[in-house]
Order: structure tokens, then sequence, then C-alpha cells
């Protein structure tokens, strides 16, 4: 005797709405708006810093874009004088 399983529950592919789309681009500029305000608030901070404290982490006044950026190609791995 063989016994057979029969599954009902068929699953319809998944189209996403018109409202979850709009919604997914509104949190998209929502973080990208984010992102913005936490970095020019972080170049802000730096530039108030003296030379001094910019060698001190390892940065000239120069390369602070750059450091809040994360982009280490700009900036120049080499010993401050």
């Amino acid at each position: 005797m063989t016994m057979t399983t029969l599954y009902s529950a068929m699953s319809l592919p998944v189209r996403p709405s018109l409202w979850s789309g709009l919604l997914r681009l509104l949190r998209s500029w929502a973080d990208a708006l984010a992102t913005y305000w936490m970095r020019r608030d972080a170049i802000k901070t730096l530039r108030q810093l003296d030379d001094r404290a910019l060698h001190d982490i390892g940065i000239s006044r120069c390369q602070i874009e750059s450091a809040v950026a994360g982009d280490v190609d700009g900036l120049e791995l080499v010993r401050l004088r």
C-alpha cells in the first residue's frame, strides 16, 4: 500500500504592491538623509578641533572629509610631522 500526500496550499508569487514600493523608497531616502546629517555633523566637529588634536587621531585638516567618508584611498597613510 502506497501513501501519498497532497498539498492544498499553493503559494502565489509575491508581487510587491505600489505602497510597499513607495515605503521602501521613502525609507531609503530617509536613511540617506540621516547618513548625510551624521557625516556633516562629524565633519563640523572635526573642523572645530585644533591641528594638534587632529594630529593625535592621525589625520590632517585637509583629510577630514575623506576620513569621515571612510575613503581610505583618499588618505595618505604616512606619518604626520
